[in-house]
């Protein structure tokens, strides 16, 4: 499995010469999603902005004509108003992707505070890779690898650590950490340390580089 992160959430990961794309927004900090081409589907957890930029969305499928938008209900609402088409599949549902199978698991955001920001999220398996989306939900499925949260207003460090060693994955990559800058990226090794005494590696992805995983 091929993935180059392109920024915060936005990442393109290729399995058997399918490429798929997870919540390209205004976030990408320098990844260019708009110039990645041959893409097979585009992922949608959820319609915050820092998961789903509707404009830049457009500007990839107008370069990307074939891809396949595969969401949620809430999600999809709004791409019914822009008119985007689109394929949903939430908790306890999958799309077989020419052999690449998409699962839908959980179905709510993480709390931020009360109401705050309570949005539908679902989280998807992409093969044997966990993308949870803005949430701490559980697939069920067995984890190979997972895109991991490290940052954000809707959690806590105890709770990504836990998180990754609840599921076990083999290696694991930093997320949703687009506000982290370069003299705070001593906070990665929070994760690594722990993460490292139970056998998970923990694996900084340079932004715009495919790597094999």
């Amino acid at each position: 499995m091929k993935i180059k992160k392109l920024g915060h959430c936005c990442l393109v990961i290729e399995i058997d010469g399918k490429r798929i794309m997870t919540d390209p927004s205004f976030l990408d900090y320098g990844g260019e999603s708009t110039l990645e081409r041959n893409i097979s589907a585009i992922l949608i957890t959820h319609e915050h902005a820092d998961h789903l930029h509707i404009e830049t969305l457009k500007q990839i499928l107008q370069y990307n004509q074939n891809a396949i938008v595969i969401t949620n209900t809430s999600v999809g609402k709004l791409l019914n108003e822009a008119g985007i088409k689109y394929v949903k599949v939430e908790d306890g549902e999958s799309y077989d992707l020419n052999g690449v199978i998409l699962a839908g698991f959980g179905d709510m955001h993480a709390q931020i505070y009360e109401d705050y920001g309570q949005v539908q999220n679902t989280g998807y398996m992409i093969n044997a890779l966990c993308y949870p989306g803005d949430s701490f939900n559980l697939p069920n499925a067995r984890v190979d690898i997972l895109a991991l949260p490290v940052l954000g207003p809707w959690m806590k460090m105890k709770d990504a650590i836990d998180y990754a060693k609840e599921l076990k994955p083999r290696v694991c990559f930093p997320v949703h950490d687009a506000p982290l800058k370069p003299f705070a990226t001593f906070i990665y090794k929070i994760p690594e340390n722990f993460l490292s005494k139970v056998g998970i590696e923990f694996k900084k992805l340079e932004l715009g580089k495919e790597e094999e995983l």
